[in-house]
């Protein structure tokens, strides 16, 4: 699981950095900005398709011109208009949202305590993926029809066959079976509790990271809040710079809240999984261990009762 976990973490940096080293975005040019002007010596384009215009107020001429005389005829050059692209055309252009650096356009925005928030989101996803391929693997090691033959071998007395039964298994409630089996003659509960803690402890694993997570995160987003306020406020006294910083404090505001909460219920809804499966884990523990108290108990008491009645019926019979 070490090894799994240090996987996790270098792929997440891999991405992150692949992320970081995309090009920039083209600089567009801003709306109200004026087309560029034409140098003085380029002529004007023409379509050569389009039909020759006379000159606005000139009457057209009365009759057909004669051979040798010359028309003479201007063009008007139409009005030029700046077009500003259109939005799916920028967006084609700069290769869409990943392409234009959305993500970290949005992160520097966020302010720096979006660094500590980084770090937080890169935990979190490397424990739920860590706890995922654990309980994914405890549910294939799960062997309920051997647990059955280990209590019938029991029940029927034997306890030889029983302790082969559960030897080497990698279930953990038949570990632990095997674990009171081998120590019934010195404490039976004992071992029983020391072999069930061990697997708690294992179920249990990075759920105090998690619960950590779920708390830090929010947190972070409310003090990302605090400091984009801040900023905000402390550019009240320019004019000139009063609108645009503003804006950027509240939406770095806006933008850390947005991620501290994503964390949390991201991070939220795995944690209260995995608690219910340690749960239900450490009750099936307990079952097991129960049953296995109670029936080397029984087989125990029947075996002191045939053992003490043995010498009663011989007194009797001498007598």
């Amino acid at each position: 699981m070490k090894t799994l976990l240090t996987i996790c973490l270098c792929s997440l940096a891999l991405a992150l950095a692949s992320l970081a080293q995309s090009p920039a975005p083209p600089q567009a040019p801003p709306p109200g900005a004026p087309p560029q002007a034409a140098s003085p010596g380029a002529p004007a384009g023409v379509n050569p398709a389009a039909p020759a215009q006379l000159p606005t107020g000139s009457a057209p001429p009365a009759g057909p011109a004669a051979p040798g005389a010359t028309v003479t005829a201007t063009l008007s050059p139409a009005p030029a208009t700046a077009q500003s692209p259109s939005p799916a055309a920028e967006e084609k252009s700069s290769g869409g949202l990943v392409g234009s650096n959305w993500l970290i356009d949005k992160f520097h925005k966020g302010g720096p305590i979006m660094w500590p928030i980084l770090i937080v989101s890169i935990i979190g996803l490397t424990v739920v993926i860590e706890r995922i391929f654990w309980w994914t693997a405890r549910w294939f090691r799960r062997d309920p029809k051997r647990i059955e033959k280990v209590f019938t071998a029991i029940e029927n007395g034997d306890l030889t066959e029983a302790s082969k039964l559960s030897r080497g298994s990698r279930d953990p409630v038949l570990r632990m079976m095997w674990n009171g089996l081998n120590h019934q003659h010195a404490s039976l509960q004992g071992a029983l509790q020391v072999a069930a803690g061990i697997e708690i402890k294992r179920a249990g694993r990075f759920l105090v990271v998690m619960d950590t997570l779920v708390t830090l995160a929010p947190l972070l987003g409310l003090l990302g809040t605090i400091t984009g306020l801040i900023r905000s406020f402390s550019f009240l006294g320019n004019e000139e710079l009063a609108v645009q910083a503003v804006t950027g404090g509240i939406a770095e505001a806006l933008i850390a809240t947005a991620c501290g909460l994503g964390i949390a219920i991201f991070a939220l809804i795995p944690f209260n999984f995995f608690t219910s499966r340690v749960s239900n884990l450490e009750f099936e523990l307990q079952t097991a261990a129960t049953n296995l108290e109670v029936m080397l108990g029984a087989q125990t008491a029947a075996r002191e009762m045939e053992i003490g009645g043995a010498p009663t019926s011989g007194k009797g019979a001498s007598i």
